[in-house]
């Protein structure tokens, strides 16, 4: 059984989790630590629990979703890995803190990224593992994390409870988004709980009759 974590960080409310199992390996998904206060309670978290971090994944490449990256490079030596799709993106991550936010001056620099998977790829960490669905739509590397052992999944800004992430950023684009919902969330298994990048858990279950982003299929 996995353990999952999560930590509300940053400006904009993002979710972060440290998922582990009983091996005490563990992986961080979306670390958005911006404050003090919050990399403190990863880390205290982590140490408490006497976890091991193999993994720092990513959703997509964009900065609320990244800006605990070199906290987690510095403190266990893991770069973020994500979907090749976003590389623009992440090679753009100095500029985002000024662009979307307004923060001028922004000093800490982005640790490189270490891995970039793609769709269908399977990662691992103790005895669960973790298959990479790609989502284009809210960037064209948005991608979902599902362990099928669990049927637990991780959505980052793809698929909110009752909602999903905007399309107007940098490469979002919603005809996208629709045939990512379309073609892959809604052939996801009914049971499967959805971890959201900000707000509330969900299932799939619960959007295929409840969100309006999936109602063309007739559902509801």
């Amino acid at each position: 059984m996995i353990e999952i974590k999560k930590f509300v960080c940053n400006m904009l409310s993002e979710n972060t989790f440290v998922v582990s199992d009983k091996t005490k390996e563990c992986v961080i998904i979306d670390c958005g630590a911006f404050y003090p206060e919050e990399k403190d309670a990863i880390q205290h978290y982590i140490e408490e629990e006497g976890l091991t971090p193999k993994h720092l994944l990513v959703t997509h490449g964009h900065l609320d979703h990244n800006f605990g990256n070199k906290f987690i490079h510095d403190t266990y030596g893991i770069l973020p890995e994500v979907c090749a799709d976003d590389e623009f993106l992440m090679n753009k991550m100095q500029e985002q803190p000024q662009k979307y936010l307004s923060i001028k001056d922004y000093k800490e620099i982005f640790p490189p990224v270490g891995r970039y998977f793609r769709d269908g790829d399977i990662i691992t960490f103790g005895t669960h593992s973790l298959k990479v669905i790609q989502t284009p739509g809210h960037s064209p590397g948005s991608v979902i994390f599902h362990c099928e052992k669990e049927q637990q999944a991780f959505s980052g800004d793809t698929l909110f409870r009752f909602g999903v992430g905007r399309t107007d950023l940098d490469g979002g684009n919603m005809q996208d988004l629709d045939n990512s919902l379309h073609n892959k969330v809604a052939k996801m298994p009914w049971n499967t709980i959805i971890h959201p990048g900000h707000g509330q858990d969900t299932t799939i279950r619960e959007e295929m009759f409840s969100n309006p982003y999936l109602g063309s299929l007739g559902i509801y």
